[in-house]
């Protein structure tokens, strides 16, 4: 049909040919099979030229919105591709808001204002599902580099765990505390089973001892507050502290120091998008400027 459009356009099979780069003999082969297929002429001679009958001027006119379709899908695409347009659906988990999607996504917004960005919490039972069945370009969760499950896991940061004590508590005139030395405390649960918990149970296992929790709150807020009110200590990972209570002292702990390793999921085979570059080194800027500073292996990661 375009081939119409082009004798139709220019009045002449032999102009048709030459702009678009066809001999004379292969147009009028074209336009001889368009024919066949319509089951009626489509050109008629009108002196040295030829102009379209009614039904090929009906052709030639779906064959110009057609055109102006095609040019739209190859605008649109290209739009999409340069990263200028899209949408971007990112998962991630209450304590990572603040300090790492919030500014990556303002950062975004100023590198791709043309693309959507969708945000919503990660089911904390199975955070990887989206990524990997397509719901999610990229999910922030805690656990281990590499890859697992058909997603691919790249090291964001390290968030330190800090000791948080009774305000009274004879600890909490140092200014770091060693882990071992809360052995025999009674401890304060403050995360929910999982990677976060484990984080913390390995690190005591390490320093040689496991902890005696007396309470599980599965909350840092509510932690704090069983802490300030004398019932134990507990760890609380920086990024997670917020305002800390009034009643409770924090102080770092000494090497080695244990951290929750947070982590962006993302698909292996999934095409390159700009804004998703965008947003993981947005996110990898943010890591390294926040409150939980990277190890020296998630440094030389972001380089990378």
């Amino acid at each position: 049909m375009q081939v119409l459009r082009a004798v139709v356009g220019t009045g002449s099979v032999t102009a048709a040919a030459a702009r678009l780069g066809y001999t004379p003999s292969a147009v009028s082969q074209q336009i001889a099979a368009l024919e066949k297929e319509a089951g009626t002429d489509l050109l008629e001679r009108a002196g040295r030229g030829v102009r379209p009958t009614a039904a090929g001027l009906l052709l030639t006119e779906h064959a110009d919105a057609i055109a102006r379709r095609v040019a739209e899908a190859e605008t649109a695409l290209a739009d999409l591709l340069a990263g200028r347009t899209g949408r971007l659906s990112v998962r991630y988990f209450a304590t990572a808001g603040a300090a790492l999607v919030a500014p990556a996504v303002a950062r975004l917004r100023t590198l791709h204002p043309g693309v959507q960005v969708e945000l919503r919490l990660a089911d904390p039972q199975d955070p990887l599902t989206d990524v990997r069945e397509g719901r999610a370009d990229i999910a922030l969760v805690v656990g281990e580099e590499g890859a697992r499950d058909g997603v691919r896991l790249l090291r964001l940061l390290d968030d330190p765990y800090l000791a948080v004590l009774p305000k009274g508590h004879p600890l909490a005139a140092r200014r770091s505390v060693d882990l071992a030395e809360l052995a025999d405390e009674p401890w304060v649960g403050s995360e929910w089973p999982g990677p976060c918990l484990d984080a913390q149970l390995a690190a005591c296992a390490a320093a040689g001892f496991r902890p005696r929790f007396v309470v599980d709150s599965e909350d840092y807020l509510t932690a704090q507050g069983f802490v300030a009110a004398g019932l134990g200590v507990t760890l609380i990972p920086r990024l997670g502290l917020g305002t800390p209570h009034p009643d409770v002292t924090v102080r770092r702990l000494k090497p080695p120091t244990p951290a929750r390793t947070i982590l962006a999921a993302l698909r292996p085979a999934a095409p390159a998008q700009p804004p998703l570059t965008a947003f993981i080194e947005s996110l990898r800027e943010a890591a390294g400027g926040g409150g939980a500073a990277p190890r020296q292996d998630a440094r030389r990661a972001t380089a990378r």
